[in-house]
């Protein structure tokens, strides 16, 4: 793909962004309204995006340096150590994020009958927050070996 076409199409990406909501914040603010100009902004954001694939895709010169650089990128096996270690962040932080839910308000209700247990709670909080560093530090891990 050339410059002036990635230029162009980055141009029309961020104009597909401004443009609807610039021209919900000119009119009257109403929720309908609202919904119009996120239904424009999808269309033409997600719009913008398949005629740049369409674009990308097609052209001969740019499909032979994707295969090459398919190839020379690695197997079957990086991909999915990468995507190992998406999962392992990902999943780890949800879980950090339940589990920092749950401790923190029983911490809370239990501190508010008995305030000398402040920093027993903490470090209940403290190890649930510690999941989502453990999947980081796998993570991490995971990425250096690939």
């Amino acid at each position: 793909m050339s410059t002036i076409t990635s230029i162009l199409l980055v141009v029309a990406l961020v104009l597909s962004i401004i443009v609807p909501f610039g021209a919900f914040l000119i009119g009257e603010k109403n929720r309908g309204r609202y919904k119009t100009s996120l239904a424009v902004n999808c269309f033409f954001f997600f719009g913008t995006l398949i005629l740049a694939n369409i674009i990308a895709f097609t052209s001969d010169s740019t499909s032979l340096a994707a295969g090459e650089a398919a190839a020379s990128a690695g197997d079957l096996s990086t991909g999915l150590g990468y995507l190992a270690a998406a999962l392992v962040t990902g999943l780890s932080c949800i879980g950090g994020g339940i589990a920092v839910a749950s401790a923190a308000s029983a911490a809370l209700g239990a501190i508010s009958e008995d305030q000398s247990i402040l920093g027993k709670s903490l470090i209940f909080v403290g190890l649930a927050e510690g999941v989502a560093l453990y999947g980081l530090i796998i993570s991490f891990m995971i990425l250096g070996k690939l």
